[in-house]
């Protein structure tokens, strides 16, 4: 099962924001992978990737260390079975049955 922890993270404003985060992020035990939507000077989404829900204190001090604040957590779970979901309507809706002449 995979989860998604996405945090809102304010003061970010470059790549060297991003790396600092991204680094302290995957210290953290079990963080699998962390990905940053830099949005310079306002409130930037980072989504954490592990199988099983973390806890948040660790990822706010994470944060913190790096120099940054969390302004919310967002969790995910089961992130993979939830994406498919919302997914399925889309591509049942592209498939169509060939229509053979008799």
């Amino acid at each position: 099962m995979t989860t998604v922890t996405t945090l809102a993270v304010t003061g970010m404003t470059c790549g060297h924001c991003v790396s600092a985060v991204t680094s302290e992020l995957k210290a953290v035990p079990d963080v699998q992978d962390v990905t940053v939507e830099l949005h310079a000077g306002e409130t930037s989404q980072v989504r954490v990737i592990s199988d099983a829900p973390l806890a948040e204190q660790p990822l706010r001090e994470a944060v913190d260390e790096a120099g940054y604040a969390v302004a919310g957590v967002d969790v995910l779970e089961n992130a993979l079975a939830a994406e498919t979901a919302a997914q399925a309507p889309a591509r049942q809706a592209n498939r169509t049955l060939p229509i053979i002449p008799s």
